[in-house]
């Protein structure tokens, strides 16, 4: 009789250790569902306004080409002839050749609208975010162009290799919510 209590109390010690863990398990992953519904997902951002152009972007990526792509903030854009975000400040002439073009991998596509009119639209996929074209904007134009993370190929690394070692501090972590910060006025929103 004494074994059969012993097994029973055995049997009682394993169902509650049992119980006691799936209740645990539970417990875990609620907190962790209700943490992620709370807190909401975070991304990274670059803050065009604190960007200097530094080019790092291009090159301490983890992904290969970089996530950082510029983009061109229309309603900021002059649709100038002379644009400085597309063309080398010493170019021999106005035109498309690959000489005076600042973008060293053709990223930048320039369309023609009225004279003296051109609008300048960005190839996400030949762009590897080295931010001459931004520099060149920012320096000779009125900064309409400014890098950005995609998030759709970014990896969103826990410690983003680009954010460690960017000069500016213009690299942050935000919520999904707010991903993206576009240029879409001459200053910087308070």
């Amino acid at each position: 009789m004494e074994e059969k209590n012993k097994a029973q109390s055995r049997r009682k010690f394993i169902q509650n250790g049992v119980r006691a863990s799936l209740l645990l398990s539970l417990g875990v992953v609620s907190a962790s569902a209700l943490r992620r519904v709370t807190t909401g997902e975070y991304v990274w951002q670059i803050d065009p306004f604190k960007c200097t152009q530094c080019s790092r972007c291009a090159t301490e990526c983890v992904m290969s080409p970089s996530a950082v792509k510029c983009i061109h903030a229309f309603d900021l854009c002059g649709y100038c002839d002379l644009c400085g975000g597309y063309l080398k400040p010493d170019s021999n002439a106005r035109s498309t050749a690959a000489e005076n073009q600042l973008c060293p991998t053709a990223a930048i596509e320039r369309r023609f609208i009225e004279e003296p009119y051109f609008e300048y639209h960005i190839n996400e996929e030949l762009c590897i975010g080295c931010a001459k074209c931004v520099a060149g904007c920012t320096s000779f134009g009125n900064g309409s162009m400014h890098l950005q993370i995609m998030h759709h190929i970014c990896v969103n690394c826990n410690e983003c290799s680009i954010a460690r070692l960017c000069p500016s501090d213009a690299i942050s972590r935000v919520p999904a919510s707010e991903a993206y910060k576009v240029k879409g006025s001459w200053t910087n929103p308070a």
